[in-house]
């Protein structure tokens, strides 16, 4: 099980959800865990975004596992702050090995009624906040010849999805923008693939905005009220997958016995890529 022993992961996103859920199985094999998280509420997001106690809860967890964790409140829409915080994680361990830019949000509307804050906001956080990692941590994996990237997108990132335009083209840039790292990077030791997960069982699908878009015919929707309506969004018929289904392929990714694989998108979507051509 041992299998990334002292390998240094840095993970976006991660003070809750399937950062959190990252962190700790890689953790749980050996890994020291570089945690991100920017810990703070944004405007046009409706919903709670994680705060600095869980991202302290995140590191408590990992180091439970006997590994050790670095933790820093970063916006990844800061891209000096993220170089900077990648400079400090080199200077501690003389090399990054695994990086899953995993940090997102969502909101919702239709493209006619989306302001220009809402699809500033998405395309800053969930786009140009990847690209800013994805830029400061390749460089030292080239250089030391070896590095996995692991980028999350989404199903929504892969057709389109009403009410989430801007959403949809934020991850949808996120496939395109790893593809592109895969190909600049082959043959220097260091991958790039990304993940794109459906309806995963965390606080951005849990939430009264996401459950009032689901059910709006029902006044105070609950998780019971929504768990039909989000199964009937896939073949599978599963409300929501959970965090460790996503985990199990970036365990993969980020493994040796991926080492010849680059430039992929992996979807866990509960049957939803059968319909796509």
């Amino acid at each position: 099980m041992p299998e990334f022993t002292e390998k240094i992961a840095l993970i976006t996103g991660a003070a809750r959800g399937q950062g959190r859920a990252h962190a700790l199985a890689l953790a749980e094999r050996g890994a020291v865990i570089i945690a991100l998280d920017s810990c703070s509420d944004v405007e046009t997001i409706p919903y709670p975004l994680a705060r600095g106690e869980d991202l302290k809860e995140t590191q408590r967890l990992v180091e439970a596992t006997g590994s050790r964790c670095l933790t820093f409140q970063v916006d990844t829409r800061d891209s000096e702050s993220l170089k900077s915080t990648v400079a400090q994680c080199l200077t501690d361990f003389d090399r990054l090995d695994i990086c899953v830019a995993n940090a997102g949000v969502v909101s919702f509307g239709k493209v006619w009624e989306l302001t220009d804050r809402q699809w500033a906001t998405m395309i800053d956080i969930n786009l140009t906040g990847t690209f800013n990692t994805l830029r400061a941590v390749a460089p030292a994996m080239i250089e030391q010849a070896s590095g996995r990237i692991i980028t999350v997108a989404s199903a929504a990132g892969r057709a389109g999805a009403s009410n989430l335009g801007h959403y949809s083209a934020s991850k949808w840039g996120v496939i395109g923008l790893t593809k592109t790292l895969a190909l600049e990077t082959a043959g220097t030791g260091v991958t790039a693939n990304t993940v794109c997960p459906g309806t995963v069982s965390t606080d951005m699908v849990h939430n009264d905005a996401m459950y009032s878009l689901f059910a709006p015919d029902i006044t105070s929707p609950t998780r019971d009220h929504v768990r039909s309506r989000y199964a009937s969004l896939n073949p599978m018929r599963v409300p929501w997958s959970e965090t460790s289904d996503i985990t199990a392929a970036v365990l993969y990714l980020a493994s040796e016995q991926a080492r010849h694989v680059s430039g992929i998108t992996v979807e866990i979507n509960a049957g939803v890529s059968a319909r796509h051509p």
